[in-house]
Parts: C-alpha cells; structure tokens; sequence
C-alpha cells in the first residue's frame, strides 16, 4: 500500500474527551468541535476507516487513520 501523503493530513486537538479542530480545512471556521467520539478515535488509531461530520460547514471528512496528532484523510486539505 502507498503511503498516505502529508497534504491529506489534519491536526486535531483533544480536550476533555472532544475531539476540535483549529480550523475546519474546507471552510476556514474556527475551534470547530467535531462528532467523533473516543470510540471513534481509537478506531481511527486501529485503521479503521470513519466519517467525521462537520458541524460549521456540513462537510464529511473521511478519516482513513490517525495518529496522536493527525487525521491521515482520502482527499488533500493542504494547498
């Protein structure tokens, strides 16, 4: 399998057990609190394939895996 490259990365932070984003990567909006809840991030972690749903802009990221850092998604966030 190829290497996921860094342009279809995210950062996330992690409060409290809410999982934000700074800023959303397709609309810009700030602290963005996300649906995905701990069971959903550690099945990110595993390699599991999910759906975050953004509040602010009703877009859909999916999130092929994560580190304790970043979302590693299917598409390029990055310019």
């Amino acid at each position: 399998m190829k290497p996921i490259p860094f342009e279809n990365t995210w950062p996330y932070e992690k409060q409290m057990g809410d999982v934000y984003f700074t800023t959303c990567p397709y609309c810009s909006a700030e602290n963005v609190l996300t649906n995905l809840s701990n069971n959903g991030l550690t099945r990110a972690k595993e390699g599991v394939k999910v759906r975050i749903n953004l509040p602010c802009c009703h877009q859909t990221m999916v999130v092929l895996e994560a580190d304790d850092d970043y979302f590693w998604t299917n598409e390029s966030l990055r310019k």
